[in-house]
């Protein structure tokens, strides 16, 4: 049995993570012991390989000997020039968009999102999911994979399940957004499950 150290305390991530590894046979996924005394790194790189990079090197000295994986993902959309990018997480902060503030952050993130986007017609509101996952032990990078999902933005948003912006990004495939599909579809077509899945087979050769 391997285990691998997840250093995100997202409870998304880490759902789709135990989903995962519920579809992998000798694979055993937990959340780094202790990450919330951890301080976080900065996440000041202009690519999302550059900041999984850094986080599974920093992590991994938390817990010597074993093996850490760090993720850096989020949304490209085309006709934003890639927008929000490494900054999906915090893309309504940064741009000092306020929207309702009894909302959550990823609700604030989706409704800049669709304000950026307000005048372009549906079918011109094609993106993508990124997802970096790199692995580190001892305080080295042992190798990064990625993977990606192709979709489009929604005009509003759709489902109560997923996280992030979810509700808004459509599979053209099954005709459904990320937040209305189960944890196993999920698994199989989103850019952390091909990322994951990537690794693994790279850590098997």
């Amino acid at each position: 049995m391997i285990t691998l150290y997840v250093a995100s305390s997202n409870p998304g991530k880490l759902r789709d993570f135990a989903a995962a590894a519920q579809k992998e046979n000798g694979i055993a996924i937990l959340p780094l012991p202790n990450l919330d005394a951890i301080v976080a790194p900065a996440e000041d790189q202009p690519t999302f390989e550059g900041n999984a990079r850094v986080k599974a090197i920093y992590y991994s000295r938390f817990l010597p000997g074993e093996i850490v994986i760090a993720d850096d993902s989020g949304l490209e959309v085309d006709v934003l020039r890639g927008e929000p990018g490494v900054q999906s997480a915090r893309y309504a902060a940064n741009a000092g968009f306020i929207g309702d503030r009894a909302a959550s952050s990823d609700a604030r993130n989706n409704m800049y999102l669709l304000s950026r986007l307000k005048d372009v017609p549906a079918g011109h509101r094609s993106a993508r999911y990124r997802c970096v996952l790199a692995v580190g032990r001892d305080g080295e990078c042992l190798l990064a994979t990625q993977g990606t999902v192709e979709g489009e933005i929604l005009l509003a948003a759709r489902g109560d399940g997923g996280f992030g912006y979810d509700p808004l990004f459509s599979l053209p495939e099954v005709g459904k957004t990320m937040a209305e599909i189960d944890l196993a579809t999920k698994h199989r077509l989103s850019h952390r499950g091909r990322a994951l899945r990537a690794l693994l087979a790279a850590m098997h050769t």
